[in-house]
């Protein structure tokens, strides 16, 4: 099933917006593409080891925050051009340094099935992505 193409996705992470939180950890996403849709998402995965249970894992839109786990064919999650978004994850703060972080959405493909689209933020100091995606950086200040 074809995805977006990762260069695509990668105009969607606004640079810098990692940070930690009180209680976790969020960075923010920009739609600069067009108004599209999901139809599902995939649990987040830090490092490429630790992956993130979807029921710890929320955006925000328009004042709503809505849980990974929620968003499904009947449920979907819409996204207008030029908003932006909050992924935030509850639990352990993220530790100083790189980190790559790995998202994915499940969007509707040409027969309805459906494909995954996966973008992966990779450390700036040039360490090399090992899965499919879009590097870009995510890094939380020493």
């Amino acid at each position: 099933m074809p995805g977006l193409p990762a260069f695509i996705l990668r105009r969607l992470y606004v640079k810098g917006s990692v940070h930690n939180a009180p209680t976790g950890w969020s960075f923010t996403l920009k739609n600069t593409l067009g108004s599209g849709h999901a139809h599902g998402l995939v649990p987040l995965w830090v490092d490429e080891f630790e992956e993130v249970p979807m029921d710890k894992t929320t955006f925000e839109i328009d004042g709503d925050t809505i849980r990974f786990d929620q968003v499904n064919r009947e449920n979907t999650s819409g996204l207008q051009m030029s908003r932006s978004i909050v992924i935030s994850v509850d639990g352990e703060q993220l530790t100083r340094g790189a980190h790559r972080i790995d998202f994915a959405c499940v969007v509707p493909g040409p027969s309805q099935i459906g494909s995954i689209s996966r973008m992966m933020w990779k450390a700036p100091d040039g360490t090399p992505a090992t899965a499919p995606g879009a590097a870009m950086g995510s890094h939380l200040p020493n």
